[in-house]
């Protein structure tokens, strides 16, 4: 009986035990775990120009001055939850969660904290590519890292002004290298790669004479333009930049097909284009790496200075060769400055146009650019006939007129012999500084010819007739509309 009665106790022992064990085993885990993944509403650094889109009316802006203590406020709220645990996170300061819930997180180093105004996604994507730019692309991204700091801090200060997140100015590192000059096989041009449809419609200049495309300062008003309106449609700035890489009507539809508005979700359906699927990723790889180089072993990097310039307004036509004379600096640096003249001349127009130059140049460009002249000389170079080659052959050849061949080589006939050498004209044009600013005098007694407009005649039949580019008959006669000549006119 004894026996029996103790038996009992130990059943009612081991009851309450399991009991026991049920209830605080459950809460013991769910704290381990609170370590390790951040809730689920909770995003890195909320951007600084708008929250998600919500029924009722939008609240007023916040200053930049609250949205940046918001973002510190939050920074503090993610490090104090998030733990980082196993060799791997403690070696980068990168830990992952399984599946589709990626941890959001903050970098650390040395110094001051690293913060991001981007929601910055860590997850086998974005590990992928930190690994690429760090071996396989290093010499590649080590030089788009440098060649950074030339227009980040103009970036960055339009972002500022604009309320955008900050981390949008390292949009331009995966799109173009921060190249001014690059173009894509689907013909986007400049940092922010836009296509011409897009360009134009956000207000940027493209024509046989300009790409504003490659203009630093026009093409990052239009960038974020851009950006914000995408924004405002998606209210998620990780499916905005998407948009801005495969069009905003891809995720409209990516969005409306899976009832989804993440990312991150869309990317594991077979919709979005592999290209728009690692461009997200991509780009948070870039965010990371730019905002720490020494930590993934960029080390010594020599960055470019930051685009400074001055700027002088110039008459229509004239010529960038012109200008880099007046300005006593090399032409190269005149046309790193102005990218966006496709011709290296000042556009046609009836007003004056802006050009960039040197910092410190202002005055001395001012100065001397009156007393600057254009001059045509003409050269002569040997052309040897071939076998029953013709007069109209070679005068396509070198765009040529046949009267000018005959008359340059004394022929009174067409026909051409084999290894007859025959004397091709061509122009080359130097400049002048004169003493005092040109005129019509001096021209006609340094040789000018007076050209008295007849009716009919266009200034392409007299650019023909004397061997003159039109472009430098209008810089030489101050012509800012090449139709509005009038018979009777001099030139």
């Amino acid at each position: 009986m004894a026996n029996t009665k103790n038996h009992n106790i130990s059943y009612i022992y081991l009851y309450f035990a399991t009991i026991l064990v049920c209830l605080v085993l459950p809460s013991c885990y769910t704290a381990k775990n609170r370590t390790a993944s951040l809730p689920p509403d909770m995003t890195l650094d909320k951007p600084s120009l708008k929250t998600k889109k919500q029924t009722s009316p939008p609240p007023k802006k916040a200053s930049t001055e609250k949205v940046r203590t918001e973002f510190s406020r939050q920074n503090e709220i993610r490090d104090s939850l998030v733990k980082t645990e196993g060799p791997d996170t403690k070696k980068d300061g990168i830990s992952d969660s399984p599946g589709k819930s990626a941890e959001k997180i903050s970098s650390r180093k040395a110094g001051p904290r690293i913060t991001y105004s981007f929601p910055v996604t860590i997850n086998h994507q974005v590990k992928k590519y930190i690994s690429l730019f760090q071996q396989d692309w290093k010499p590649t991204f080590k030089k788009w890292l440098e060649r950074s700091s030339r227009y980040l801090p103009l970036i960055e200060e339009k972002l500022d002004q604009s309320d955008l997140p900050l981390d949008l100015a390292y949009l331009p590192l995966i799109e173009s290298g921060y190249s001014l000059t690059a173009y894509s096989r689907s013909h986007a041009a400049g940092l922010w790669q836009f296509i011409e449809s897009t360009a134009r419609h956000y207000g940027l200049q493209i024509n046989s004479y300009i790409d504003e495309r490659r203009n630093p300062l026009k093409s990052t008003d239009a960038a974020i333009r851009y950006l914000s309106d995408l924004y405002e449609e998606f209210g998620d700035w990780q499916l905005a930049v998407a948009a801005y890489n495969t069009g905003r009507y891809k995720i409209i539809k990516g969005i409306r097909r899976y009832n989804s508005k993440d990312f991150w979700e869309l990317a594991e359906k077979n919709y979005l284009y592999n290209e728009t699927k690692e461009y997200v990723p991509k780009l948070i790889a870039a965010i990371v790496i730019a905002k720490n180089p020494e930590k993934y072993g960029f080390n010594n990097l020599n960055y470019a200075s930051p685009f400074a310039y001055d700027t002088i307004k110039v008459k229509p036509w004239t010529s960038l060769h012109k200008i880099s004379l007046a300005c006593d600096t090399d032409l190269k640096k005149i046309k790193e400055l102005n990218r966006d003249l496709k011709r290296q001349l000042a556009p046609p127009g009836n007003k004056p146009y802006e050009i960039k130059i040197p910092a410190g140049t202002k005055k001395l460009a001012s100065r001397n650019l009156p007393r600057i002249h254009a001059i045509i000389h003409t050269r002569y170079k040997t052309h040897v006939a071939q076998k029953d080659e013709t007069l109209s052959e070679v005068c396509r050849r070198y765009n040529l007129n046949k009267t000018t061949v005959l008359k340059a080589n004394n022929l009174k006939s067409a026909r051409l012999k084999k290894n007859q050498r025959l004397r091709i004209p061509y122009q080359t044009k130097t400049y002048a500084m004169l003493d005092t600013p040109p005129s019509m005098e001096m021209a006609a007694e340094d040789g000018f010819i007076l050209h008295r407009i007849e009716g009919g005649e266009t200034l392409s039949h007299i650019s023909l007739k004397y061997r003159v580019p039109v472009h430098q008959i209008a810089a030489w006669n101050g012509l800012n509309n090449v139709h509005n000549i009038r018979a009777g006119d001099k030139l």
